[in-house]
């Protein structure tokens, strides 16, 4: 499953000193993930992906949600920064479930 979106950055505020940085999936899109992921569970709820945003690509996982009823996608800073991102951009991201 590839799911390709534009998204805004924003900050998690739970814990400011962090400085969490994160995209939300579609909500189409994470009740697709939901079904497909309800068993077995991994740590959190998460769900491995290969995301690329720009010229740059990674393996990561994203994870529920239930306060934005969407799955999350972490951003680094190392991506950030080589795709000249900040919070409140918004920007096209490409997410491939892997080990599905």
């Amino acid at each position: 499953m590839i799911i390709v979106f534009e998204a805004e950055l924003w900050e998690w505020d739970a814990r400011r000193a962090d400085s969490w940085v994160f995209v939300s999936l579609p909500a189409d899109a994470s009740e697709d993930i939901r079904e497909l992921s309800a068993e077995p569970r991994r740590a959190f709820g998460s769900v491995r992906v290969r995301v690329t945003i720009g010229a740059t690509s990674w393996q990561t996982s994203i994870f529920p949600d239930g306060s934005r009823e969407a799955y999350v996608l972490p951003l680094k800073r190392a991506v950030r920064d080589a795709e000249g991102l900040g919070v409140g951009d918004t920007s096209t991201v490409t997410v491939e479930l892997v080990d599905f």
